[in-house]
């Protein structure tokens, strides 16, 4: 068998890794030469800068005016973490989930709050639980769109707007790139890392009056530590809310966070992100639709990522293959592509089925991935080769 030729055109950023994802585009080190480095994060400049993510936060995404929003410690994880010891303990819960990260949700919920009254509603890589099915007179905890499996929701309608108990929605890879209903949103959760390509670490927690009701009216009956705590004898920290974060935030990855935002501001803000986010997905559908060797692993359109895109691999060649096999292909072909400088990290989460996972959020260029396209034919194309002896 011949050495199937390689493509002409090459990725310009060959970085599609869904967390952290790639920087904006024209992005450099220089962009954060006014940092406030070697400052306190409470001194003027600092708190300065804290707020200034807060408001441009605010102006992006269109927030509610009475909406608060918080810069802490531990990335996504510790914002919803943060969330579920605050404010769970009222009202049964409904936790949905069907990735990896909605089931880290769960053991949150059920083997380490150990609530009594919680039902989880499941479903496997590639599909959604039954939306219909959820109780709105409970708190409902779900991802907006499933990193790992390449599934959103898609819209808020199954959302009640008279709903008793809490949304919580952890929604890292969907803020920036989708359009978010923030009137169902009562709590929600992202980190710098993802839609903006920003620096690691920090996450970001907004609350809706109805939360913080919650935070003012509730004290959970577990010990809350030190990180965790955004109320104390019924009022709400305001301080955190306002930039004096909990733990010392890296003002480095404050000044990566405002230019990120001054970029979107400068595009057009969240319509341009999410209309370059959505662009990114219809060329990966142009391909995969041409395609018979791909497929997405979303089983409906109305449920794709346009940010975290997972693909499954259909050629005959590779379903014939067991399952150890499959996992060994997969990993071939995202090696070759690394190997060429084409295409980094986008192996398959380790827990989901194999094949590739590329991020298609606002930062990345659709041209790149029209490009990748045709290199994933390429390494495909060897693989079998390989394969085939």
């Amino acid at each position: 068998m011949n050495t199937p030729a390689k493509p002409d055109t090459r990725p310009a950023n060959p970085n599609f890794s869904s967390g952290p994802c790639a920087k904006r585009p024209g992005w450099t080190p220089a962009v954060l030469g006014d940092a406030a480095l070697g400052r306190s994060h409470r001194s003027k400049l600092g708190k300065a800068k804290l707020q200034g993510v807060i408001d441009k936060t605010r102006a992006v995404l269109g927030l509610p005016d009475d909406y608060r929003i918080g810069i802490v410690a531990a990335s996504d994880t510790g914002a919803v973490e943060m969330a579920l010891w605050s404010l769970l303990g009222p009202l049964g819960v409904d936790v949905l989930a069907w990735e990896s990260f909605g089931a880290g949700w769960v053991s949150d919920v059920t083997k380490q709050l150990k609530l009594d009254d919680v039902r989880v509603l499941e479903a496997s890589y590639g599909q959604l639980p039954d939306l219909g099915a959820v109780d709105f007179s409970r708190d409902v905890i779900f991802t907006w769109n499933g990193t790992t499996s390449g599934v959103r929701v898609p819209n808020g309608d199954w959302i009640d707007g008279g709903r008793q108990g809490l949304t919580i929605c952890d929604a890292t890879s969907a803020v920036f790139a989708m359009d978010l209903p923030w009137d169902k949103l009562d709590v929600t959760t992202y980190s710098w890392q993802k839609v903006m390509g920003g620096e690691a670490q920090h996450g970001v927690l907004i609350l809706s009056p109805r939360a913080v009701e919650r935070l003012q009216s509730h004290t959970p009956a577990w010990p809350m530590p030190k990180l965790f705590r955004m109320a104390s004898n019924g009022k709400l920290n305001e301080g955190i809310f306002k930039g004096a974060t909990i733990n010392t935030p890296s003002m480095l990855c404050v000044e990566d966070a405002l230019d990120g935002l001054n970029w979107a501001a400068s595009i057009g803000g969240l319509k341009a992100l999410i209309g370059r986010s959505e662009a990114n997905l219809a060329a990966l559908a142009r391909w995969v639709e041409n395609s018979p060797n791909v497929d997405f692993l979303a089983e409906s359109p109305d449920i794709r990522s346009c940010t975290s895109v997972c693909i499954k691999i259909v050629a005959p060649w590779f379903t014939g293959l067991s399952g150890d096999d499959q996992a060994a292909a997969a990993k071939r072909v995202g090696a070759l592509l690394d190997a060429e400088a084409v295409a980094f990290d986008i192996d398959a989460y380790r827990d989901a089925p194999p094949g590739l996972r590329i991020w298609a959020g606002a930062t990345i260029e659709t041209s790149d991935l029209e490009a990748l396209s045709h290199w994933i034919d390429w390494a495909l194309a060897i693989t079998e080769t390989e394969i085939s002896g």
